[in-house]
This record gives structure tokens, sequence and C-alpha cells, in this order.
């Protein structure tokens, strides 16, 4: 299996979720071997990614440094993680992506309209050898060693319409437009008022999230899938985990994980050479992994 970048550079403009300003975001090709960059263009600075670049984790995954830096660009990169892409570069002209429809399948038909352009070097992944977890009280993330891509992921809210969920994942391009792109974030009513009084999540809206009350789904559509809240952690914890700058392999589990919990472990993971390898996708004895970028 090649690496992957795409065919021809594309953008589209939206909404930025806490200022409620236009976002440009566009993507450019990028050689073998360059990785996920992600740029300012109203700074001129460039960002590759890394668990190094993170810098906020406390309402989405924020990458940058004091002189700039880029907000909630989990729900691209767990595109970028279905897509099987290595090499980009990720031009905004604000501090924030575009929020969207609040889940990843816009940034799926983005890539859509790109073309996958297969590269002259062969991709490698991050392989897990030992499990790794971090915990903080009940709630916990961890990785485990496997010869498929997997993510099993339990939530337990204490509201009418989410409650006790989960769901299993098992990683394919396919059953990752099918099953996990469409999954929107979802936010509390009272919340968000609290935080727009604090000149936050101002671009938040039903056209961008699932809204709850104190008993239902305010949006008039309702919901996308019975367990939606639960598939949407799951398009979180993927893109968190492409914060490592590759496609892992090994089977992610949580209960009640976070971006802090998601940025810990991939801290943890690559902090230790024994914890993990890059190994070509090809070299793998199962082809279970490769086949499912098909």
């Amino acid at each position: 299996m090649q690496q992957r970048t795409i065919q021809k550079a594309v953008e589209v403009v939206g909404i930025g979720l806490h200022k409620g300003e236009p976002i440009r975001l566009r993507l450019e090709p990028l050689s073998v071997d360059a990785g996920i960059v992600f740029y300012r263009e109203d700074l001129a600075m460039s960002i590759p990614l890394s668990p190094k670049a993170v810098i906020d984790t406390r309402m989405a995954t924020v990458i940058g440094s004091e002189k700039g830096f880029i907000s909630t660009i989990e729900h691209f990169l767990s595109a970028i993680y279905g897509y099987g892409i290595d090499n980009l570069r990720v031009i905004v002209d604000g501090n924030e992506m575009p929020i969207m429809d609040g889940s990843a399948i816009s940034f799926c038909l983005l890539l859509d309209e790109a073309g996958i352009a297969e590269q002259e070097a062969s991709k490698r992944i991050i392989r897990v050898k030992r499990p790794l977890e971090v915990r903080d009280g009940e709630k916990f993330v961890r990785l485990l060693p496997a010869e498929r891509a997997t993510f099993d992921f339990r939530i337990d809210f204490a509201h009418p319409v989410i409650g006790e969920q989960s769901e299993q994942f098992v990683f394919s391009t396919q059953n990752f437009v099918e099953e996990i792109a469409r999954a929107r974030t979802f936010g509390f009513a009272k919340d968000i008022q609290y935080l727009q009084s604090q000149n936050l999540a101002l671009g938040a809206s039903l056209h961008n999230a699932i809204g709850l009350d104190d008993h239902k789904v305010l949006n008039p559509e309702g919901l996308r899938f019975d367990n939606e809240f639960a598939r949407h952690k799951i398009l979180d914890a993927m893109g968190d985990m492409m914060v490592s700058g590759s496609n892992i392999l090994a089977k992610y589990e949580s209960f009640a994980g976070s971006h802090r919990l998601n940025f810990e472990l991939t801290s943890k993971l690559l902090s230790d050479s024994n914890n993990y390898e890059f190994v070509a996708v090809e070299s793998l004895q199962s082809r279970a992994f490769e086949k499912s970028f098909a």
C-alpha cells in the first residue's frame, strides 16, 4: 500500500464554532513523507501535526503555540484517518476549523472532490506493541495490540435521551463513511447559553450540533442514529488518534473518554519506542488492515 495525498487542491468556506465567523479551508497535496501540516494563512504560520503541537483540550483539540493556534481539528482529522491520508497541507485563515454540520461528512465530501492520489512510497502506520491506558477515576482510554483497527466506546450521561450508550466499530473507509462520519457533536442548551455569554460557541446552532434541553433533542429532524452520541465519540477519538500523525493499528477502548485523555494516550504511546513501531502496511501479517482502505 502506498502513501496518500490528494489529487488536486480544494477549498470550502464554513462557520467557525466559537467566533461564529466565516473560515476558509483549503487543502493542498504534499509530497512523500511531508505529513499533515496545518497552516494559518493570516499569520503565515505552519503547524506540523503531532501531540507536541497540542496546547489545549478543554473543549476541543487545539494545536499551535503562543504565536497562533487552530482549534477544533478533531472532526477534520477523523476524515483524514478514515481516508488514510498521509501528506496534506491544511490551510485556514483563522484560529479554528469550520464546524460544517458538526460531523465529519462534509470533510469526506471535500476529500472525494479532491480525489485520492497514491504516491511513490510505502504507507507506514503506527503498530501498537503493548497495552497502554490512561485513567481519570472511572473514565479511561486505552490502546491494545490488534490485527484490525477497532474502536469501542461507552458513555453514560444522566440525560433521558442519552443515558448509557455504546458503539463497536471495525475500521474501514466505507464503514467510517456509513457508520461514523455523519454523527454530529452535541451540546446542552444551558451550557451553550453560558458559553455564548463568555463570547464562546458564537457559531453554535442546530445546523451544526445536536441540541438538548433537560428532556429532549431540540433539532426538528431528530437523530441520525439511535446512538449518535456514542458514534460521535468514536469520531472524536479517531481524530484525536490522528494527532499522532499516522493511522494507528490497535484496538481503542474507552469509557467516557475525552480530548484530554486521548491527548495523554497518544503522548504516552509515542513517549517510549517500546510501545510502538512504524511499519509498512504491506509488511503486516494480516492483509485486513490494508484492505480496509480499499
